[in-house]
């Protein structure tokens, strides 16, 4: 009975034809116009935009030269020191003098450069072929440091030549001095061994240090120079930190890769 009387008030009511048809509310229309225009802007970026990733690494500062370890070609008693730390020593200078059964014989330095690390010490004993010194490669005190970060071994293909690098000094306070700029002037062609790296770090532990995952390839990273700034170098902050920065300081750097277009992993 109740359906009955519903229908045949329908039938009974005009079709009201003249009344305005509302298709949507202001509020709709609000959110599809906001909707087509991110759609728009996501379609656009796709198509023109690009991507930068980051390949991290851990390095050190250094002369681009290298260090090396000088071993004794005598064994005796070490009865005289003629260097200290941090003093620049030319090709053939003698830093020890031992005594031997034929006398007392100098232990001169291979190549020219600043003395990094004394192990020997006046009245040790040393037999042949021991590890007396690090003597760091220096042709010109004035050559800027490098940072030498060691990747691995199947990344290197993707470092460009020019790349911009931002490296982390491990004694500097990132929070409060920021990030040393740089930018790769080398990568290497080959994976180094833990021999090839101990080599030219002339540190057997940190050779082994970054060896550890694998052989990796070294990156050479040029520091930006600039005057403005303690250190001589340009950081990400202002002035940098209110002291110079050495070699044989652990850094980890940040490798901006070649920008990719997004499109490429959208579309097959």
């Amino acid at each position: 009975m109740q359906f009955r009387q519903k229908a045949l008030s329908k039938l009974q009511s005009p079709e009201e034809l003249d009344l305005p048809v509302r298709f949507a509310r202001p509020q709709g229309r609000l959110v599809l116009t906001v909707t087509i225009a991110v759609m728009v802007a996501a379609a656009y970026w796709a198509f023109t935009g690009t991507v930068s990733s980051k390949l991290s690494a851990p390095g050190i500062l250094s002369r681009a030269e290298g260090s090396y370890v000088l071993q004794t070609p005598v064994a005796g008693q070490v009865t005289a020191v003629l260097a200290e730390e941090g003093q620049s020593l030319a090709a053939g200078a003698p830093l020890l003098n031992v005594r031997t059964e034929q006398g007392e014989r100098p232990v001169r330095v291979v190549t020219g450069g600043r003395l990094t690390t004394l192990v020997a010490k006046v009245g040790s004993v040393v037999a042949t072929g021991a590890d007396v010194a690090t003597v760091e490669r220096v042709k010109d005190p004035e050559d800027p440091l490098v940072a030498v970060l060691y990747v691995p071994g199947g990344s290197g293909p993707a470092i460009p030549v020019g790349a911009t690098v931002d490296l982390s000094v491990q004694s500097v306070p990132r929070q409060q001095f920021g990030m040393l700029r740089g930018r790769v002037t080398e990568v290497g062609r080959a994976p180094l061994t833990q021999a090839q790296i101990a080599g030219f770090l002339g540190d057997g532990g940190l050779a082994e240090q970054f060896s550890r995952h694998g052989s990796p390839v070294a990156v050479v990273v040029r520091l930006e120079r600039s005057s403005s700034t303690t250190s001589g170098y340009r950081w990400s902050s202002a002035d940098g930190p209110p002291h110079a920065v050495d070699s044989g300081t652990p850094v980890s750097g940040a490798v901006h890769l070649a920008a990719q277009r997004p499109v490429d992993w959208l579309l097959p």
